[in-house]
């Protein structure tokens, strides 16, 4: 694929990422595995893509924009990690300590991009009020395309300057400072393991986990085998607890019952 065609491309997967994010919608959903797939098919290295999506994927477990509050985009980090990564031949650990601050960056313009929102919120408020569907509909839309910059910005200012840039620092680096950076993004997915395991019910499931280790680091069964068996025990544990509700429901029923025939 030319390289302007895949630049085009990676512009408009950022502009949809952002029009998915702010409509409300649940194809992207700004998720790195996914954003990495759709990256990968446009790059041409799949495999490459899935291993930095993945890597980004674990890192945000646990953080989530509650409130309205501004995190990290790790789904716009997986586009620019990916694209540096395969266009630039760097490592992976090399592309995400690159692309991981990218995302961090953005969390001023996700700041910058909700005053202004804020502006067509009250708006549209207004022509609510007004009954001025059409233009409520219009200020809507004002702000989703406000809302498209805080990605579109940082990719194409990525595209158009980031692989000379890049490939200058990159020869700059020392190899120690480089291989630093790849330990790094390795270590940095255990910090998003650790915050999910914060709000999960470890200690009620301790032994689940001991279970899961023990395949993971003992037997060297895949991730992915570990995955299956969790989704196994949890499918039984919700049955399980799915009859009690019900034998519970119906203990209850029998109780009202035998007050009413008592009576």
């Amino acid at each position: 694929m030319p390289v302007f065609l895949q630049n085009i491309l990676i512009i408009l997967l950022a502009a949809w990422m952002a029009w998915d994010n702010g409509t409300g919608g649940q194809v992207l959903n700004n998720w790195p595995v996914t954003i990495g797939l759709v990256m990968g098919l446009i790059m041409g290295d799949v495999t490459t893509a899935l291993v930095i999506a993945g890597t980004l994927q674990l890192m945000s477990l646990g953080v989530a924009g509650i409130g309205g509050s501004s995190v990290p985009e790790y789904g716009l980090a997986t586009i620019v990690s990916v694209y540096l990564a395969i266009s630039t031949h760097a490592n992976t650990g090399t592309a995400i300590a690159v692309g991981l601050p990218v995302g961090m960056l953005t969390l001023q313009l996700d700041v910058i991009a909700k005053i202004i929102n804020n502006f067509f919120a009250h708006l549209s408020q207004k022509y609510l009020h007004e009954k001025k569907f059409r233009k409520m509909e219009i200020s809507f839309y004002c702000s989703v395309g406000v809302w498209m910059l805080k990605y579109i910005i940082p990719v194409l200012l990525v595209v158009v300057f980031g692989t000379p840039l890049v490939k200058a620092i990159l020869n700059v680096i020392p190899t120690w400072f480089t291989n630093g950076l790849t330990i790094a993004g390795g270590m940095l997915p255990v910090v998003g393991v650790g915050m999910l395991m914060h709000y999960m019910p470890v200690k009620k499931y301790f032994t689940y986990l001991i279970v899961g280790f023990v395949f993971s680091a003992y037997l060297n069964l895949p991730v992915l085998g570990v995955a299956l068996l969790g989704a196994a025990a949890a499918l039984a544990i919700y049955r399980i607890n799915a009859q009690k509700d019900i034998e519970k429901a119906e203990n209850v029923t029998a109780v009202n019952q035998g007050d009413d025939y008592d009576e």
